[in-house]
């Protein structure tokens, strides 16, 4: 548990998801844009899901979870403090 979110290791270790504390719902193109405004670029768009490539591979779902694949735990956790602490909150 991190500050405000849940942060897992997903079962392949290659990916680690971040479950924001309080979010069950967000804007997907708002929040979509805001991460492309960060530096990451937009692959796939439609209602499931956004990606996004960058420092590394990002899933962005409508309840606010957000996918990292990444092995790199700290990269991760830097990820899921941008994305509770700016992201999300959009």
């Amino acid at each position: 548990m991190g500050e405000g979110f849940a942060m897992e290791l997903c079962g392949n270790k290659a990916a680690w998801q971040i479950v924001p504390e309080g979010i069950t719902s967000i804007n997907l193109e708002r929040v979509g844009q805001i991460i492309q405004e960060s530096g990451y670029t937009v692959g796939l768009q439609n209602r499931l899901c956004w990606t996004f490539s960058g420092p590394c591979e990002l899933t962005l779902y409508p309840s606010g979870k957000l996918l990292v694949k990444t092995e790199d735990k700290q990269l991760a956790a830097l990820v899921a403090e941008q994305h509770v602490s700016t992201w999300a909150h959009a």
